[in-house]
């Protein structure tokens, strides 16, 4: 299966660079998965197509505010030892970019850095004027960096002061609104970015959707910038996907279970949440709660496990997240959705209009 089978040509007008001022107000585009049949709708028609006792299953990560703008002030003692040939106009002034990735200590992190070669082991670099500093500590074989933090006070407040959102590479706007890159039902710290399809929902939406007697379910999956990472094999069964952490609790995990039991339907909000309950499911479709990381790649071929139903946002072509959505409603049912996409001028990506995948035989409540 090859890389470019999934490609499809965007305009880029039609990238979407700011959210829209009313959450629900973006567009739906819903594709029957059994006849690749297209609608063209409003997202605040979604409940049309859901039915009482679905299940709704949403991402509560998180985005931190990842992304970091330091100076760097040279080496620490040790290393300047090690690098004494090293010019003096590399220890010291140059602007530094910190992208972090996760947490492996309470002040150790691993980071992606810009530009890398300015952060040996043992740069010191600043944030903030000294409110935060930071010295890379290990290069690994990937290149991301391993920085240790030293601050005062609490982490999470000084980033949330420092930090800015780790918006898509194809986003050049800058985001006035922080809270406009997370969903309204976001908990647990965690993400580098955001399960976007969740973006489209407001308080007000899901509590109609509850009313409806369809059950609202959290699971958690911390989204890493991996996800924006593209496809550079040819052949996609050699790209090697990033790890991800999830957590499910019990209560979720029941309510999943005892739903697909029943015979009601999987409806996942987003391709976050689709991976979850899919990496944490055995063979016979049982969700199992618990904390684990996940690889799973889901490409033309897997059997769903679990999954119905899904609502998502139009992805990058050859990526990993159009190559999930293939496997779903078949890669000609996509293409085609897509064309559809471009010609009605949907905004796609992660500010863009929202895509449900559904079924025929059940497409309408």
């Amino acid at each position: 299966m090859k890389r470019q089978d999934f490609y499809y040509d965007l305009p880029e007008e039609l990238i979407a660079q700011d959210p829209l001022q009313d959450r629900s107000g973006s567009r739906l585009l819903v594709l029957n998965k059994d006849n690749g049949s297209c609608e063209h709708r409003h997202f605040t028609d979604i409940c049309e197509y859901l039915k009482k006792d679905d299940c709704l299953v949403i991402n509560d990560t998180k985005v931190i505010p990842a992304r970091l703008l330091g100076v760097r002030t040279g080496l620490s003692d040790a290393a300047r030892k090690m690098n004494a040939q090293a010019p003096l106009d590399e220890e010291s002034g140059a602007h530094i970019e910190v992208l972090l990735l996760k947490r492996w200590q309470e002040n150790i992190w691993e980071t992606i850095v810009k530009p890398g070669k300015k952060a040996r082991v043992g740069t010191v670099i600043s944030f903030g004027q000294g409110l935060l500093t930071g010295k890379v500590i290990e290069v690994k074989e990937d290149g991301n960096r391993m920085i240790q933090f030293s601050y005062q006070g609490i982490f999470e407040e000084i980033l949330d002061r420092l930090g800015q959102m780790p918006l898509p590479p194809y986003i050049t706007h800058e985001l006035k609104d922080k809270n406009r890159y997370q969903t309204v039902y976001a908990m647990k710290e965690g993400s580098a970015a955001a399960p976007t399809a969740g973006l489209h929902f407001t308080k007000e939406l899901l509590q109609k959707i509850e009313d409806m007697g369809i059950q609202v379910v959290h699971v958690t999956l911390h989204v890493g910038l991996g996800t924006f990472r593209p496809v550079k094999e040819d052949n996609i069964l050699q790209h090697h996907m990033h790890s991800e952490e999830y957590e499910i609790l019990p209560e979720a995990a029941m309510t999943i279970n005892r739903v697909k039991q029943q015979g009601g339907r999987i409806i996942c909000v987003g391709t976050t949440s689709c991976r979850t309950v899919e990496a944490a499911a055995d063979e016979n479709g049982i969700v199992h709660a618990g904390k684990a990381s996940t690889e799973i790649f889901i490409y033309p071929g897997y059997r769903f496990k679990v999954l119905d139903h899904l609502i998502t946002n139009f992805h990058l072509p050859e990526s990993t997240l159009l190559m999930l959505i293939s496997a779903l409603a078949g890669r000609e049912h996509i293409l085609e959705a897509y064309r559809q996409a471009v010609e009605e001028k949907y905004r796609f990506f992660s500010f863009g209009d929202a895509m449900l995948i559904t079924g025929g035989e059940d497409e309408k409540a």
